[in-house]
């Protein structure tokens, strides 16, 4: 049956969450990530009014407002006035907005009757639960995310899957058709809002198939505390008018994964990216199930995945090999941000005591103790950022920048040696993300001569 058409006359695959025609809309929080800039342009094209209001300037917003200048779109851009969300109809809350719960702009657009979205839950839109993966975790959910879309579209190029989500970019601007598989990374953010206690119950969404990767301390700057963002992440499993029982992944069940594991060759280092292969398989037999039914030889699908996976490159920011000089070698693993996930990196290299490990930056609450004890066992540790300190509380050498702490490995280290940038915490206080952190490391590997 064709979808509802829309203000501009073409056919609406996704009507979630009904007409928008000449309803008033409020974005809060463009971000730089493209989603926002996404939500604008679907908005738009349901034919909403669209207000945009970030507490950010419009020199530091520049390059995500500069496509957006189309009849329809306002912008309320280093403030957010209250009087926009009394009289929105629809307000969708960048989910990096913190403390939800408690910020008086949301709570005067929920009094005021706004229904309050997110960009993900307007992706998601009306796609059935059962064509849905989810994964979140502390670790390992964007390289397992790409891993189940890398290994899908070999084994399984018919359901055209899409990924989508925390990854980066939006679904938005091209929303998938109704029978292809979505593989979405969420984080807690994205959680709390589609499927914890943020949104309106008949809006909450969890998927057929379910994967937590792990559970550590993270973003309690966010969350407030650890209960509230573990809470967050198990939301992933509950019930929902979309799905009553999520489907959830757990790898340890299945009597091929032994077989597999030790057939498993893959092309990025880590015993943990073994460990998230391995989900990404039982993810993809659990979702094969869900849509074909009780498959004959789970075995041999097992297998072909793991043969999918020989040739994952990987993810930029993550493990990213990015040179080699005077034998020495270079890895960007800008993207962690977590103690624990500097912990797996440091873990990977072929020797912890050729390791120099440059660590450190915006401090989100976490205990940075188990970064700074690497120190003993380092060939070097250099800190940077706001936690630097900290991170060098039992040794090592307080930097500042990437910069210097750059300088300072490259000339300490040797040839065999590695120089691996594993922040263990966010980029928020140098750098306006993780991505530009990477590459700030990239192009100093890049400037050697």
């Amino acid at each position: 049956m064709p979808g509802p058409i829309d203000a501009l006359g073409t056919e609406d695959p996704h009507p979630f969450p009904g007409a928008l025609a000449g309803r008033r809309a409020v974005v809060m929080g463009l971000g730089r990530f493209g989603g926002g800039e996404a939500v604008v342009r679907h908005l738009r094209r349901r034919g909403a009014d669209v207000l945009v209001t970030d507490l950010r300037s419009e020199e530091a917003l520049e390059g995500s407002i500069a496509g957006l200048n189309e009849a329809g779109v306002t912008f309320r851009l280093g403030e957010h006035r209250m009087e926009d969300f009394t009289a929105a109809d629809l307000v969708v809350v960048n989910p990096a907005v913190p403390h939800p719960w408690d910020n008086p702009f949301v709570l005067e657009a929920r009094a005021g009757g706004a229904r309050l979205l997110t960009e993900i839950r307007l992706a998601i839109g009306d796609h059935p639960a059962e064509r849905v993966i989810g994964i979140t975790g502390s670790a390992g959910k964007s390289t397992t995310a790409a891993m189940v879309q890398h290994a899908l579209l070999r084994i399984r190029p018919d359901l055209r899957s899409r990924l989508g989500g925390n990854i980066g970019g939006s679904l938005l601007d091209d929303l998938p058709a109704d029978d292809s598989t979505l593989v979405l990374e969420l984080s807690s953010f994205m959680l709390h809002w589609i499927a914890g206690d943020a949104g309106e119950p008949e809006d909450r969404f969890t998927p057929g198939v379910a994967l937590v990767t792990n559970i550590a301390p993270n973003h309690l700057d966010w969350h407030r505390s650890l209960e509230h963002y573990a809470a967050s992440k198990q939301a992933i499993f509950t019930a929902s008018p979309a799905c009553p029982a999520p489907t959830r992944v757990d790898a340890s069940k299945f009597a091929w994964r032994a077989d597999v594991l030790s057939e498993l060759e893959l092309a990025v280092p880590g015993s943990h990216n073994r460990v998230n292969a391995i989900d990404a398989i039982a993810t993809i037999i659990e979702h094969l199930t869900l849509v074909d039914g009780e498959m004959a030889d789970p075995r041999a699908t097992a297998s072909a995945c793991a043969a999918a996976l020989r040739d994952f490159p990987g993810l930029p920011h993550r493990l990213e090999f990015v040179g080699e000089h005077r034998g020495i070698r270079f890895f960007n693993d800008s993207k962690s941000t977590t103690p624990g996930a500097t912990g797996l990196a440091v873990e990977s290299m072929s020797s912890t005591r050729r390791t120099h490990l440059i660590a450190g930056g915006y401090d989100k609450g976490s205990d940075l103790e188990p970064v700074a004890r690497l120190a003993r066992d380092l060939a070097g540790l250099y800190g940077i950022g706001a936690t630097e300190a900290a991170i060098c509380e039992h040794g090592g050498e307080a930097c500042g920048t990437i910069a210097k702490a750059f300088e300072r490995a490259v000339a300490s280290a040797g040839e065999g040696d590695v120089v691996l940038l594993s922040p263990g915490c966010a980029s928020w206080d140098q750098f306006t993300d993780f991505e530009v952190r990477g590459r700030t490391f990239r192009e100093l590997v890049e400037r050697l001569d």
